[in-house]
């Protein structure tokens, strides 16, 4: 293993995800260095987050996930009970600084440096008050957002012709909450700044109690276009920790549902990117071939968005020669007619003048924010949790079907839309690949709970890396379990993507990154 030369010793997580290696930093300064060392090799902070081992009689415990060629290490720092102080790691991954505050609002470990502004308690809860410590008492009579009110320090940017434009929290549709600070010169953009968390569902709190069966529908919830990347990553934490592999049948079923998933939200995302662009053909196409699938999916998995039908252990159900069959004819139909409307959107010059050198990222930057998923193949990095690279084997049904990652090198509007069409063709050629070769088998064995148990789980969602991390306690339900969207690393990259573009430019390349408000806001 690459860091065999570290102070930190590893031991491989044994299960059938991604490869895990998991070791314990003696101190601060010992995970400094080693995120250092992660660094210099390219690699990126996966997630962060804490928790409090109080009634475990310790104190607290920092967990970090990094990612490399050879899989993820999991990494851990003990804190004390009475002074829990990290090293700010912002310094050396900028994905850092908004785990870090969220972990210090949620848990109360502070870090020494770096960003000290609050990220999800908005004034919503007392300063000295966390979530998600044991001995939080419940929350003070009449607590919320009206009488606890505070002023966010927004950077401001000065200059002759500069000013500020605000835009929501609330928008004008159905979507989550998130505010957006510009500054401008013009309708040039020169900065943006962010502040999410608005709407904070104490996701994590709830799942402290719970039994795997409960925490597995609570999983599902937390992002509705990524139920089945979140499934399928806590069902390998459960499944790891628990010492439970499940049969070649479920994960193949797993696998095309992962599939379908990603193929509806590239489906929905071509076509509101050609609506962005004031192509409303290619909403109405899109939207039209989108909800087809999705009756499919009512209709053989019980739900649009297959919510619930992954479970730990397996799958909820299986399915007949039948529906294999029907799900292999709509992939035929559909490679028809994506091919038709890709040569439609590339050859249509309304569309390619937006596209076309709008909201760019470059390679350097998505590797120095942490990127995964779409946001990184679209500058030209080969990141794709279902592909070979290096001594990474991929999961189980992906080992054996030869995953071919979509990327493009520009890293612009037009490169995202692009990648989106290569991965809508690559998922169809999976799915009857898996369709085609399905084996026979059971569908879901039990997994009785390991007291004190521990896994963590990594899959690749459509939007990118999903990570799940979960711990039993001595009864083998839920002490902690930590699910992490990958927008928390991809929603700075677009503070930067709209750099030097215009303001009406911002919802087209907000779209072409399509990130999750409630993913980030747990």
């Amino acid at each position: 293993m690459l860091f065999h030369a570290e102070p930190i010793e590893f031991t491989a997580q044994e299960g059938v995800g991604a490869p895990v290696w998991r070791g314990r930093a003696v101190d601060g300064e010992d995970l400094s260095r080693f995120a250092v060392s992660v660094h210099r090799h390219d690699g990126r902070l996966a997630a962060l987050w804490g928790e409090d081992l109080r009634r475990q009689g310790g104190g607290y415990r920092l967990h970090c996930i990094f990612a490399l060629e050879e899989g993820h290490t999991w990494v851990c720092l003990d804190l004390p009970a009475d002074d829990p102080v990290c090293p700010d790691l912002a310094g050396i991954f900028p994905a850092a600084n908004r785990m870090q505050r969220a972990t210090r609002d949620m848990v109360g470990i502070a870090f020494a440096g770096g960003d000290q502004r609050p990220w999800l308690r908005h004034g919503a809860w007392p300063e000295d008050w966390y979530p998600l410590r044991h001995d939080t008492p419940a929350p003070p009579e009449g607590i919320g957002f009206a009488n606890l009110p505070s002023d966010y320090q927004f950077v401001q940017v000065g200059g002759e012709g500069a000013h500020e434009i605000p835009v929501g929290p609330i928008h004008a549709g159905i979507i989550e909450p998130g505010h957006f600070r510009f500054t401008v010169v013009g309708e040039r953009v020169l900065r943006l700044e962010q502040r999410l968390g608005y709407q904070h569902k104490g996701v994590e709190k709830r799942f402290i109690g719970m039994t795997l069966a409960e925490g597995s529908r609570l999983v599902g919830r937390i992002c509705g276009d990524s139920t089945c990347a979140y499934a399928w990553a806590y069902a390998v934490a459960a499944e790891t920790a628990c010492a439970v592999e499940p049969s070649g049948r479920a994960l193949g079923l797993r696998a095309l549902m992962l599939e379908r998933e990603r193929i509806a939200n590239h489906l929905g995302d071509l076509g509101a990117l050609g609506n962005d662009a004031a192509f409303a053909f290619g909403l109405t196409q899109f939207m039209r071939l989108k909800e087809d699938w999705l009756r499919l999916n009512a209709r053989i998995f019980g739900h649009r968005f297959m919510m619930d039908g992954i479970v730990p252990g397996g799958v909820a159900a299986d399915i007949d020669a039948l529906a294999l069959a029907e799900i292999g004819a709509q992939c035929n139909v559909l490679v028809a007619e994506v091919k038709a409307l890709r040569a439609i959107y590339d050859e249509h010059p309304g569309l390619q003048d937006r596209f076309l050198t709008t909201g760019i990222i470059d390679a350097d930057l998505a590797r120095e924010l942490s990127l995964s998923g779409i946001a990184a193949r679209a500058t030209g990095l080969l990141l794709d949790g279902r592909a070979w690279r290096s001594d990474y084997e991929p999961p189980v049904p992906y080992a054996g079907l030869g995953v071919r990652p979509a990327s493009d090198d520009r890293g612009d509007v037009a490169a995202r839309v692009a990648v989106r069409f290569d991965e809508v063709f690559e998922s169809l050629r999976l799915i009857r690949a898996i369709a085609g070769t399905l084996p026979s088998g059971p569908v879901r064995i039990d997994v009785p709970p390991t007291p004190g148990a521990e896994g963590l789980g990594v899959v690749e969602g459509w939007r990118g890396e999903v990570i799940v991390g979960l711990r039993l306690d001595g009864e083998g339900r839920i002490a902690r379990a930590h699910p992490h969207d990958p927008s928390w690393q991809i929603w700075p990259a677009l503070e930067h993507a709209v750099l030097k573009d215009i303001v009406p430019d911002f919802p087209l390349i907000n779209k072409s990154f399509n990130l999750s408000y409630s993913g980030a806001d747990l």
